[in-house]
């Protein structure tokens, strides 16, 4: 399962998960953006998207890190269960800027409602993720995980009220990356750094 903490000094976010969940993850994400220039105007955000799965690659081999984490099995169980096995499991783990998992965040909600009107029936219908087509896809699925992961970081990160309002435009109808000039990113990430 996909899980996030802070970086030491909160300038970004490290994501885990087993080989599996960063290979879904991966194969997911490429899903929902699409091929180039499938959905005109957010092609500055599908780079950036695909700038993370750049780096779920790398993670897939090795290169980027990786963690023991607890899989719960204690002596006890490992006894009752007449088990041998380990009692921790290996995590790989990415670490992405602040700046930069945000702006995903939010242009995965353009993808995935992009990529539900793709999969959809009816291209009108005000509830796409109620068509069982689209509400039962695994790469919407995988993605909602990974931001789910990433809102839950977030949460311990930042004060409650901080965090509502950031869900708040983050989930907004709104804001939307379409056109998006996705410099301004890295402006931002510079400026955590220093």
């Amino acid at each position: 399962m996909i899980f996030a903490k802070n970086t030491p000094n909160n300038i970004g976010i490290a994501i885990y998960g087993d080989f599996l969940d960063f290979e879904n993850l991966y194969n997911a994400l490429h899903n929902v953006v699409g091929e180039e220039n499938e959905f005109a105007g957010y092609n500055s955000a599908r780079i950036r998207v695909l700038g993370l799965c750049y780096d779920i690659r790398h993670g897939l081999m090795g290169g980027l890190g990786y963690e023991f984490v607890d899989n719960g099995l204690d002596e006890d169980k490992k006894r009752r269960m007449e088990l041998l096995a380990p009692d921790k499991n290996i995590y790989l783990k990415i670490n992405v800027l602040w700046p930069e998992m945000l702006f995903i965040m939010l242009a995965l909600n353009d993808f995935l409602e992009l990529y539900a009107k793709k999969k959809s029936k009816t291209k009108y219908s005000t509830n796409l993720y109620a068509e069982p087509k689209v509400s039962w896809d695994n790469s919407i699925a995988q993605v909602k995980m990974l931001q789910a992961a990433v809102a839950e970081c977030l949460k311990g990160t930042i004060s409650e009220t901080a965090y509502g309002r950031l869900l708040n435009v983050m989930n907004d109808r709104y804001v939307s990356c379409h056109g998006y000039l996705t410099q301004y990113i890295d402006i931002l990430n510079k400026k955590l750094l220093k």
